[in-house]
């Protein structure tokens, strides 16, 4: 693609100059010049009144996708137990194939599986596409990205949907690589478009300052990643046994080239904040260790744990596995306590599936305010040992 403008006909106006977003035009002589700077977005284009702004580039078609059918869901597993992710994804997934009145699939891969198909039903999966071999029994790059690619080009479903987990991170780009597919990661929230009937992916852009709404008008499938915690857990009643189609599985250990010479289960002391029924985590408001101590004594008297954001993580106020947000974990508490948290969008990011928030902060127009179900305008060195003190004592 290359742009130029053409000079006879350029009224050097200047309007190009305003909505290219890299400053790649400049006014010489009178007359836009494109500079260095130009990445060839195309933004110019359309603005330039004069037309004097052309393009080689050809009109880009919108394919016609209307044999795409049904939501997908990767349930990922390991040693035959789901991971929560996977039924986290099936209860969004429910959602959108109401909204596209498709069909719901969950499709699982590993060795003596059967046991998941009940699972997987009873948290909405329609169909159950499997995969059952010895070697796939714990998670290979290659053997999982070969398998699901052949299963995605023989049953062209319009939308896949898979866990932002170790395996999931590795898998989805692959995939969406060898289908050619577009790719949107660590999705915050999932729709339908009434219009177009794409799906809708939004996500934390530009460091997490804005929220970014993605489409993929021009590949198929529809290719997103969610983070576990986002989505809820939702179970429906089964009215029919669900379908199960079973892929053969002919690959050699040759081809898939990597070998499990040992599984180490270690048992890492982390902090699982998304069993929590309640969470008091504290921000820069908290403003020291000690600070924090007090909404750890909060969250003792509700029986909750205590959360942290990356400011206080970073300050050494509490460890990273404490971390809540989108570069920390996503959580889903009945009560979530936001304590001297201002509410950029990475951390709301974080929050977004708690069923009542409560923030306590001095600054009124603190952000935090407009997604709490209730909040306290106060100092939290204030607030929180008079809370302490009616729950102690009534």
């Amino acid at each position: 693609m290359t742009i130029w403008i053409e000079q006879e006909v350029c009224s050097g106006c200047g309007i190009c100059i305003k909505v290219c977003p890299y400053g790649a035009i400049e006014i010489i002589d009178m007359k836009a010049a494109i500079n260095e700077r130009c990445i060839e977005c195309g933004a110019c284009l359309a603005p330039c009144k004069e037309k004097a702004i052309l393009t080689d580039a050809k009109e880009k078609t919108v394919p016609d996708f209307s044999d795409r059918k049904g939501i997908w869901v990767f349930a990922e597993q390991r040693g035959g137990v789901l991971n929560p992710v996977a039924l986290e994804l099936l209860g969004i997934g429910q959602v959108l194939a109401k909204e596209l009145n498709q069909e719901l699939s969950a499709i699982v891969l590993g060795d003596e599986i059967d046991d998941l198909i009940d699972p997987l039903a009873e948290f909405g999966a329609d169909n159950i596409y499997m995969a059952m071999h010895p070697s796939l029994k714990y998670y290979r790059t290659i053997a999982y990205t070969t398998i699901i690619s052949e299963m995605v080009r023989e049953h062209k479903p319009n939308i896949l949907l898979i866990g932002a987990t170790h395996a999931g991170r590795d898998l989805a780009p692959r995939l969406a690589r060898r289908l050619g597919a577009g790719l949107t990661a660590d999705c915050t929230e999932l729709k339908i478009d009434p219009v177009h009937r794409g799906l809708l992916q939004t996500r934390p852009a530009f460091g997490g300052n804005l929220m970014a709404t993605i489409v993929n008008q021009y590949s198929r499938p529809q290719m997103a990643t969610v983070r576990p915690g986002v989505m809820p857990q939702v179970k429906r009643k089964i009215t029919r046994e669900p379908r199960k189609i079973i892929k053969p599985v002919s690959l050699t250990e040759e081809q898939i080239m990597t070998k499990i010479l040992e599984i180490v289960d270690r048992k890492r002391q982390r902090v699982d904040l998304n069993q929590a029924k309640v969470i008091v985590a504290g921000g820069r408001g908290a403003g020291s260790r000690e600070g924090m101590k007090k909404l750890e004594s909060l969250a003792l008297a509700l029986g909750g744990e205590l959360g942290g954001t990356r400011v206080a993580v970073e300050e050494g106020w509490v460890p990273v596995d404490r971390q809540i947000g989108q570069t920390g974990q996503s959580v889903r508490p009945e009560l979530y306590f936001a304590c001297g948290i201002s509410g950029a969008i990475q951390h709301r990011a974080g929050i977004l599936g708690s069923r009542y928030i409560i923030a306590i902060n001095k600054d009124p127009m603190a952000p935090i305010f407009k997604v709490a179900d209730w909040g306290i305008l106060g100092d939290l060195h204030e607030v929180i040992p008079l809370l302490i003190e009616k729950l102690r004592h009534g």
